[in-house]
């Protein structure tokens, strides 16, 4: 896995599962953008830890499809190419029917599939576009458990990263011919600072029993899987969904 001379773009980049990745990718020698929404800090904190240099941060709402257009412009710009993408970014808002209006249900579902499907496929766009003129590159999706365990509190999220596997498999054929590979990572829950309150409240527990390792993923395991998609010899493995929740469900 050496990705010397390399470029990757992660969305989501500054905190949790897409810093780790974006460590990942700088550790193997890769030049990496880190797109963020907001948070400036966490941004520049994490800019500062990546080894090596010559990497950037990126403000834009995957969301605004403008702004996805810019941010793939602006890195392309920067380093002159962009040969992997990272589709990370994400949000999860609880809206369990029973106990949700109709007017808030309509806009959870807004938000979510905005930002977790519509988003990616505009970053996907943009970054293929880029990749046939260069002649290849790698896209990989982070997806969930979610999509074939069900999600009852959030039924958004785990649709819009169902569709995010079907995108994934869809554009592996479609830009095959381009020597554009495409893949998704599924992780169950993962150790991180979204997910700490519940991992250490009363259902904390419950949840680590869901592995027959008695624990959750650790974002670093979550990279891993990630550097072999986007790495050289992965390639016959695209359309490929990788799940990484220990065993907490398997599928066949």
């Amino acid at each position: 896995m050496d990705f010397i001379n390399k470029t990757v773009l992660v969305t989501g980049g500054t905190r949790g599962i897409g810093r780790a990745i974006a460590f990942a990718f700088a550790k193997k020698g890769a030049r990496v953008a880190v797109l963020f929404r907001s948070d400036q800090g966490s941004a520049d904190k994490t800019l500062a830890a990546l080894e090596g240099n010559d990497h950037l941060a990126i403000k834009a709402d995957v969301a605004d499809p403008d702004q996805v257009e810019k941010a793939v412009f602006d890195v392309v710009r920067h380093f002159g190419r962009l040969d992997i993408v990272v589709n990370n970014a994400g949000i999860g808002v609880y809206h369990p029917l029973p106990m949700t209006n109709y007017e808030d249900w309509q806009q959870a579902w807004r938000q979510t599939i905005e930002t977790n499907l519509i988003g990616p496929a505009n970053i996907c766009f943009c970054a293929a576009k880029h990749m046939i003129d260069q002649g290849g590159g790698r896209i990989v999706n982070i997806t969930s458990r979610g999509a074939f365990r069900g999600e009852p509190t959030k039924a958004a999220y785990g649709a819009s990263k169902a569709g995010l596997n079907s995108l994934s498999q869809s554009l592996a054929v479609a830009l095959a011919e381009y020597k554009i590979f495409v893949g998704a990572v599924a992780p169950g829950f993962v150790n991180t600072e979204l997910t700490a309150d519940r991992l250490n409240g009363p259902e904390g527990a419950q949840i680590k029993a869901q592995s027959p390792f008695n624990r959750v993923a650790e974002p670093e395991e979550v990279a891993h899987a990630v550097l072999f998609l986007a790495s050289e010899g992965a390639e016959f493995s695209t359309g490929t969904i990788i799940d990484v929740n220990g065993a907490s469900h398997l599928r066949s």
